[in-house]
């Protein structure tokens, strides 16, 4: 039976240009090979968790955070917002040399939260993240990580982030990921700028250069920088929050890349189990992200 991993804390402010050298020093040719860089073997990781623990939803923070993704100030967080608390800890999983896989070059394919209950501006939550070992996909490896935000001692919100990691793959059968039929289509326009990226950094940490500059993006592949997913989700969400219940559900997938500047349209339907939602191209109709909740 396998043990769940020791818990690492996460002690200090998060992120920063530290976390970055963390991020790109692996795929560094010649540094890469160095002790404390180099990463160790897929075949014999088997998982890595970190935590924080008092982590305060900062009134300003938050604030900051739903005006860039189209939230209302409230006096409770946003139903994304604790993403933000446990990105630190992503990237301190994919920065640990433990960890077999270079954080550069790792693609968000999948996000489902539940919140329990709503979280009030001000709580204190500890937060803890984990993974395990990569299960099997068509393309390389996907890699969940999962997040408790607890307080009191009440898990009140969980996630599931997954990775793909293209490449090798490893043994066992790829199990079908989240599936949204018949999307809706069409719908409002949102005209989204150049700087979106930029923007979304600052309030997330998430400074991944593909998001940032076209140079930034077109040296690891994209020939001008796309919008974070986490924000798609974001202001997908902003846009039927006030008709979700407190405890939700919010599943989504990550499709085609969004370049910016750029347009996409968005659109949301009310189901029997919840609503669903997608991002798409106005000009084909190609999916961008798929949505759809249901009551926790």
């Amino acid at each position: 039976m396998a043990t769940a991993p020791e818990v690492r804390q996460l002690t200090g402010e998060p992120g920063g240009l530290t976390t970055l050298l963390r991020a790109a020093l692996p795929v560094v040719p010649g540094v890469n090979r160095l002790p404390g860089v180099r990463k160790g073997s897929a075949r014999d990781f088997s998982g890595l968790a970190y935590a924080r623990e008092a982590v305060v939803a900062e009134r300003g923070r938050v604030d900051a955070y739903a005006a860039v993704c189209g939230f209302p100030r409230r006096d409770v967080v946003p139903l994304t917002y604790p993403h933000m608390l446990a990105f630190p800890l992503h990237m301190a999983i994919m920065g640990d040399p433990a960890f077999p896989y270079p954080a550069i070059g790792m693609v968000h394919v999948e996000n489902a939260i539940t919140a329990h209950r709503a979280i009030g501006v001000g709580e204190s939550l500890d937060v803890t993240t984990s993974v395990g070992a990569p299960r099997p996909h068509a393309k390389g490896v996907l890699l969940d990580f999962v997040t408790a935000v607890v307080a009191g001692g009440e898990t009140v919100w969980e996630s599931t982030s997954t990775y793909l990691r293209r490449g090798r793959s490893v043994d066992g059968d790829p199990a079908p990921g989240i599936e949204v039929l018949d999307p809706p289509v069409g719908g409002v326009e949102w005209r989204l700028p150049a700087g979106l990226g930029r923007t979304y950094a600052a309030v997330s940490g998430d400074a991944n250069p593909i998001h940032l500059y076209p140079v930034t993006a077109r040296a690891l592949g994209f020939r001008r920088q796309i919008a974070h997913g986490m924000w798609t989700k974001a202001r997908s969400i902003a846009a039927i929050e006030n008709r979700l219940p407190a405890a939700v559900t919010a599943e989504v997938a990550f499709r085609k890349p969004v370049f910016l500047p750029g347009t996409v349209a968005y659109a949301a339907r009310r189901d029997d189990a919840g609503w669903t939602f997608a991002v798409t191209s106005p000009r084909d109709g190609a999916p961008h992200l798929l949505g759809r909740t249901r009551p926790a």
